[in-house]
């Protein structure tokens, strides 16, 4: 993949938020947020490609975990990535008959990734689109909600001081540019 590419930078409350289009694995960040499944163990798509990644350490140490809930995040190292740690959260899979529930799990992942990395004093992290690929979510709103929750909670995870949204294409960062602009960022 190409070196990353900035889409959009805004700051807000003293904190850099980027949309970025990137191989999230590529980061140079202190940790990068695994759109994981309950058991921690690897998966497809952003999962597996983090795993592969990191190295066979990474899901040694994922095993200790004994998984993980929907709409809880767990922290490990980075091992071979750039990133000091992973941040594995799991994400719901989209169903249009819970898509209040959906919702909340999902904007839960996002505030409890940044509650991880502001109690390991962690000033950057980079999130991929978390449920939007085999759990179906919808990518639009999942821009909505990864948005609204991070910035949200960025007073609390005081810390971080570089949020990055990191999409595989620039068709997929645009529903995060389109929900930077629906928030007013």
């Amino acid at each position: 993949m190409p070196p990353p590419v900035t889409i959009q930078s805004v700051t807000h409350r003293g904190t850099q938020l980027d949309i970025v289009v990137a191989d999230i694995t590529t980061l140079e960040v202190d940790a990068v947020v695994n759109a994981a499944n309950t058991s921690l163990l690897g998966g497809g798509g952003v999962d597996g490609a983090i795993h592969r990644a990191a190295g066979p350490q990474l899901l040694a140490e994922c095993r200790a975990l004994n998984g993980c809930k929907t709409g809880d995040a767990k922290i490990t190292g980075g091992y071979r990535l750039l990133a000091r740690h992973v941040i594995h959260a799991v994400g719901p899979v989209w169903s249009s008959k819970r898509e209040e529930e959906c919702d909340r799990l999902l904007a839960s992942c996002y505030r409890r990734a940044l509650t991880l990395a502001a109690e390991h004093a962690l000033a950057s992290i980079a999130f991929p689109a978390i449920s939007t690929g085999v759990y179906a979510y919808p990518a639009d709103r999942a821009a909505r909600i990864a948005v609204g929750a991070v910035r949200a909670e960025l007073e609390a995870a005081n810390c971080v001081q570089h949020v990055v949204f990191c999409c595989f294409s620039r068709d997929a960062a645009r529903h995060h540019e389109d929900a930077f602009w629906a928030l007013g960022l």
